[in-house]
């Protein structure tokens, strides 16, 4: 029997949005392929990167969540992410792997201030 996995949908994460496109903001993912629901921090030139909470500048504060997958590895290209106004579902959020439950909980708690309530 073969498993197959399916990468995250565009949007699957979103359990509910502002009107209109106010929850969403256009950007630039700096670098990296990311699935949808990945959880975002920005860099010194304010582009978006994956979080890394083990940072010691401003990647290691989560600030939004990419709305579909997305390959940067070429090279900073455009992306949509949530960035305010919204709620989305935990189970469907890509954190980044070692991510400690203290680490989480900081996040979690930059995301709430920006209005994306984690569900």
């Amino acid at each position: 029997m073969t498993m197959i996995t399916e990468p995250r949908w565009t949007g699957e994460h979103v359990v509910s949005e502002a009107n209109g496109q106010r929850s969403r903001e256009q950007g630039v993912l700096a670098a990296g392929n990311h699935s949808a629901g990945t959880v975002l921090a920005k860099n010194a030139d304010g582009d978006f990167v994956a979080l890394a909470p083990g940072a010691s500048d401003a990647t290691k504060t989560a600030a939004a969540i990419l709305y579909a997958p997305t390959d940067a590895t070429a090279g900073p290209v455009s992306c949509v992410v949530h960035s305010r106004d919204c709620e989305v579902h935990d189970e469907c959020l890509a954190w980044p792997d070692g991510i400690t439950d203290a680490q989480k909980t900081t996040a979690l708690k930059a995301l709430d201030s920006a209005g994306i309530v984690v569900r």
